[in-house]
């Protein structure tokens, strides 16, 4: 079964392609717990159907999906982006 995990923080990279920006996403877990991935370490657990990324975007659930780059770079993004990841990008830093 597929666990639905909130996504609340990120960390960049300086460049300036919105594509390669995310290096890792992280959050709490329902006991408290801070959490961090790395976005290649994220995709494969989307890939696997082990976990379903989420952000919360003004009290709606906003789904994290795989998206491919022009150049063929997996990324991730939310359902309600366009080209560039957005709704990622404007998280608060993880520590």
């Amino acid at each position: 079964m597929v666990t639905r995990v909130e996504i609340s923080c990120i960390n960049k990279s300086d460049r300036f392609n919105p594509h390669e920006r995310i290096l890792n996403v992280g959050g709490v877990t329902a006991g408290g717990t801070p959490w961090k991935l790395s976005q290649t370490d994220a995709i494969h657990y989307i890939v696997k159907d082990t976990y379903l990324f989420y952000v919360n975007q003004g009290g709606n659930k906003v789904n994290v999906v795989i998206a491919t780059s022009q150049y063929g770079y997996k990324y991730l993004k939310t359902t309600a982006d366009g080209e560039q990841p957005d709704n990622l990008l404007s998280l608060p830093e993880c520590p």
